[in-house]
């Protein structure tokens, strides 16, 4: 399904994807091969984060964004090794 999703951001590090209703998100960490497919709760908590730091630091890369998100937002626990 994280194939069908479009993409919302695409940096050297980080891909995010996300469905056209914002309920589910798949964020990708290149550099290890991981992936946190979001949906339900954890999906709606995503997309708030996501809000909030994309509006705090509006000057920020892809990549730092969503960086930021992988360590700080406890995204990194929620992901699984591709493939």
């Amino acid at each position: 399904m994280a194939d069908l999703l479009p993409l919302i951001s695409d940096g050297e590090e980080f891909t995010l994807l996300a469905s056209d209703d914002n309920t589910h998100f798949v964020l990708r960490f290149k550099p290890d091969g991981l992936t946190a497919d979001l949906s339900g709760e954890d999906a709606e908590r995503f997309r708030g984060d996501y809000e909030t730091v994309k509006s705090q630091f509006p000057d920020w890369s892809s990549d730092q964004l969503l960086a930021q998100l992988w360590d700080q937002g406890g995204y990194s626990w929620l992901a699984a090794q591709d493939g």
